[in-house]
């Protein structure tokens, strides 16, 4: 069976999987979760154009779980090669500031 993409252009549009999840903004902290480190991994199915987002939230009881779910489908519709997104929830490794970008960090004055 051959695949769609080569092994190069899988990984970009994994990258691309990732910038389009910078658009999708966390609303308790209005920074993006790509930045606040709560994307933990990116998955591209190259024959059946599934992506998988693992990710986390900042808090287990996140009443914002589903906006920000609504959100990463929205973000990621526009992306030709992606044909269905599932968001995968998952805790470990805990989340702590530690995953957050420096630019989270200096938009929310934590060192």
């Amino acid at each position: 069976m051959s695949e769609k993409y080569t092994e190069q252009e899988v990984q970009e549009i994994q990258d691309r999987i990732l910038t389009s999840l910078e658009t999708v903004i966390d609303p308790e902290l209005g920074i993006d979760i790509v930045n606040l480190g709560l994307i933990y991994e990116v998955e591209f199915d190259a024959e059946s154009g599934d992506a998988l987002v693992k990710m986390t939230l900042t808090t287990m009881g996140c009443p914002l779980a589903d906006v920000i779910t609504d959100n990463i489908h929205d973000a990621l519709e526009d992306l030709d090669e992606v044909k269905n997104v599932e968001v995968k929830l998952v805790w470990y490794p805990a989340w702590t500031t530690d995953r957050m970008s420096r630019y989270a960090r200096i938009a929310l004055g934590i060192r």
